[in-house]
């Protein structure tokens, strides 16, 4: 990392410092502070900065480690072994790496006094209004609306799983369980503030441990019992199938790693930021590495090329399961749970943008002027998301073309050249052109995996139904 002049960060952590001791002043300190000339009501009542380290460390592992890593079996039987796990190997040092220069660019210019709350600012001040106002922010928006959308389906899926457990043959429809998770969400995201989120995305850090610990256990169950499947780890498909399918599972574990919310993660760190978002980004990634390889590796061995879109349900062989029943509805309540934290962690750039539009910086948080905006439009947001999840119960395809085309540049690409812009690291050196390999190589792997994603969609076609019973 850089390194700046002394009374340049003495200036930067005297700002942050101000804002603390002026309680009074903290909205006119937080505007000043990111360099936004108008009062923003968005920033000020949604990115509340008052967190510490920990609490960055919850709600960086709430947005990456979710229900999506019970698909990673899924993504090594299009892989194989060993590319499968150098695949999980890559995305996990990439994607540490990769936020970490987010955070650093982050950490220079809050001491520098001008501290960006939002990816969207961070592209306005260091590529040009354009970037954010075209590219960054509507890519951001959707796909952390799109995971929203995608947390509501799951939810109603896993639902709908508990119910056909215990009576296998019940007549309850997809769309209605994703209706009453939708209704549970609404409720969630009346929450006003994303520093609000800190005790539930601890309870949450708590719960991926869990199902995640119950899937490995219950792979290995049933990759022992007599009832097992034959283990085929071959790759399925002609020659055609086979390299669509690499490039669909690198989309899969690169959106499996995504986050595409760091500076808003950041932005919740009380001042002085420096250091708390890598102490953070090490909490999480201690989890990751404990749940997606334990998950990964258990659930590929114990099904090997069988292992289906989610893992969970190869525990289901027809009206039995694999494992005793209580052990698989536990593992998916666990699951239904975090998959409502994770949802209001990507609600939350939609929340702040609609408090940006419709509330006034200058009345109270709490008053009625703010109240009622607030309520009607985050309860119209996520009617919006349960409709769209209730009628796209395919919407995983979709979300899979949202993923490479979102999550690969703002997690991969735009971080590699942030930096290089911001701290201009020598061109004769091994920083500047690993970061210039970094997005060059991921911008090819965005393009691929979005081409391999839109065929599915398109081999799929056939079998789409609005409102469909899957």
């Amino acid at each position: 990392m850089g390194t700046l002049p002394p009374n340049s960060m003495g200036s930067g952590e005297k700002i942050e410092n101000d804002r603390i001791n002026h309680g009074a002043d903290m909205n006119a300190g937080n505007s000043q502070e990111t360099g936004i000339q108008k009062l923003d009501a968005g920033a000020l009542f949604v990115l509340k900065s008052k967190g510490s380290w920990l609490h960055c460390g919850y709600h960086l592992t709430t947005s990456i480690v979710a229900p999506a890593l019970l698909s990673l079996p899924y993504a090594f039987a299009s892989m194989g072994w060993a590319p499968g796990v150098l695949c999980l190997v890559m995305g996990a040092v990439v994607t540490f790496y990769s936020y970490n220069l987010l955070s650093m660019v982050l950490e220079h210019h809050a001491q520098l006094g001008r501290r960006q709350l939002r990816f969207r600012d961070m592209a306005n001040d260091i590529l040009g209004p354009g970037w954010g106002r075209y590219y960054v922010g509507p890519i951001q928006f959707l796909v952390c609306y799109g995971a929203v959308v995608a947390c509501t389906l799951l939810g109603g899926q896993t639902m709908k799983s508990i119910y056909l457990i215990s009576r296998p043959n019940g007549m309850a429809k997809l769309y209605e369980f994703v209706v009453v998770f939708g209704a549970f969400m609404l409720i969630l995201a009346q929450i006003p503030s994303f520093h609000s989120l800190r005790h539930i995305n601890l309870v949450s850090l708590m719960l991926c441990l869990a199902y995640s610990a119950a899937t490995t256990a219950g792979s290995i169950y049933a990759g022992h019992s007599a009832r097992a499947p034959p283990k085929d780890y071959s790759l399925s498909g002609n020659s055609q199938d086979r390299v669509f399918g690499a490039f669909s599972a690198i989309a899969i574990i690169a959106t499996t790693y995504g986050n595409g919310i760091i500076p808003e993660i950041q932005a919740t760190a009380a001042p002085p930021v420096k250091g708390k978002m890598f102490k953070g980004l090490c909490l999480c990634y201690a989890v990751v590495v404990t749940t997606f390889f334990s998950v990964a590796v258990s659930g590929y061995w114990a099904f090997g090329n069988q292992a289906e879109g989610t893992i969970l349900s190869n525990f289901i062989v027809g009206d039995t399961t694999l494992v005793p029943k209580w052990f698989l509805v536990m593992t998916n309540v666990f699951t239904l749970l975090q998959l409502a934290a994770v949802g209001l962690v990507y609600l939350q750039p939609t929340n702040e943008m609609l408090e940006g539009l419709f509330s006034d910086p200058k009345m109270d948080q709490y008053s009625a002027r703010n109240v009622v905006p607030r309520l009607i439009f985050r309860s119209l947001s996520m009617v919006i998301a349960t409709t769209l999840a209730a009628m796209l119960p395919f919407f995983g395809d979709i979300n899979a073309v949202i993923g490479a085309f979102g999550f690969l540049p703002l997690d991969f690409v735009i971080p590699a050249v942030l930096y290089n812009i911001t701290f201009r690291p020598s061109r004769r050196g091994l920083l500047f052109w690993m970061n210039a390999t970094i997005s060059i190589v991921f911008s090819a792997l965005a393009v691929l995996g979005s081409i391999a994603a839109v065929r599915q969609i398109a081999l799929d076609a056939k079998n789409y139904k609005l409102f469909a019973n899957v």
